[in-house]
């Protein structure tokens, strides 16, 4: 799949940075940054997802007036290896994954430049089309109220849930008795941030059981939780330690789901190749997100449209994360571009 777009040529003149920031409704202030990569009349963008904000403000502060050596006539893939050979952190990286969000923003930039030079599309690129995209509603929750006033909106909405230990029966039930729970997020592989997710077994079985139907995403297996999962194997899916092909051979058994957050790949090749090897494998793909605040948004939705339209893709339109929601969201599912052009949605 990579070699359909690893030779198409490539030609970067300048580049720009622009910041991007929202007041969420998980009460933190996002910030990311847009990388603009121009040439030949065109312009190619990719987002830094990075959560860090004060390690996108020194690199939208260090690098936005220049200071990385872009410019150059390439393929996609001898820009990927060009920048094999720089350094993109005017200071040290706080998470070594940092690294990958970083370089993702460049890597999806260029695709999407090339892409444009080209005069075609992803899809047209890898002989696929686009589908209309379901998607879920990603939030966390004190209280079911949160999904009452989602639903106002999109009264057909379907959610994604991070379970934390203040799930007792009594928010479990309430949220079980509203419906439309698709993916239940443990983030039971998250260490020192502020959404590190719970290891316990008694919560673990408690949405298990009260959720039959959900996948259930990034459990900790360990030699407690065990008990409790082996038997939903079918069901668990992982997010966090997907880094590339390797770190889904490394899982502790062959996995039936995964979620793709292209972030996490760093590269368009180690994307790609990891997308061939679940459709070879048969493993069910869903999209996911990360507070994308500018384009990639609308990349991850270009590429669950592309892989994998019909599953609980963590891609809803960027409202959805506001505090206070807009009236006019998108509902599921999202049509496809009537022009489209890039990598863009």
């Amino acid at each position: 799949m990579y070699d359909r777009v690893a030779d198409l040529p490539l030609v970067v003149e300048e580049y720009a940075l622009t910041a991007a920031t929202l007041e969420t409704s998980s009460e933190f202030t996002r910030v990311s940054t847009t990388v603009e990569l121009s040439g030949e009349g065109e312009t190619g963008r990719g987002e830094d997802v990075g959560y860090d904000a004060d390690d996108q403000r020194r690199f939208q502060d260090a690098y936005g007036d220049g200071g990385l050596d872009l410019a150059g006539e390439y393929t996609v893939a001898s820009f990927s290896s060009r920048l094999d050979d720089l350094d993109l952190f005017p200071a040290p990286a706080t998470r070594e994954h940092d690294r990958h969000y970083r370089r993702w923003a460049l890597e999806s930039a260029a695709l999407d430049l090339a892409l444009r030079q080209a005069d075609t599309d992803l899809a047209s690129a890898l002989d696929r089309s686009y589908d209309p995209v379901r998607f879920v509603v990603s939030t966390r929750l004190e209280s079911p109220t949160r999904l009452d006033d989602l639903r106002a909106v999109h009264p057909d909405a379907e959610f994604k849930l991070d379970p934390t230990d203040d799930w007792d029966d009594a928010l479990v039930d309430a949220v079980a008795d509203r419906g439309g729970v698709r993916v239940l997020d443990l983030k039971g592989h998250y260490e020192g941030t502020s959404v590190d997710g719970s290891v316990d077994p008694a919560l673990y079985r408690r949405v298990v059981e009260a959720f039959p139907a959900a996948v259930i995403e990034d459990p900790a297996w360990t030699d407690a939780t065990r008990p409790v999962l082996e038997s939903e194997r079918d069901r668990i899916a992982w997010d966090a330690p997907i880094t590339g092909l390797d770190s889904v051979h490394d899982l502790p058994f062959e996995p039936d789901w995964l979620n793709i957050k292209p972030s996490r790949f760093g590269t368009v090749e180690s994307l790609l190749e990891t997308i061939a090897y679940c459709e070879h494998e048969g493993v069910t793909m869903y999209g996911g997100g990360q507070f994308e605040l500018g384009v990639g948004r609308g990349q991850i939705q270009a590429l669950a449209s592309l892989f994998y339209p019909n599953a609980p893709n963590d891609v809803a339109p960027g409202g959805y994360n506001a505090a206070d929601l807009p009236e006019d969201l998108p509902t599921s599912p999202l049509g496809p571009p009537s022009a489209p052009s890039g990598y863009h949605w």
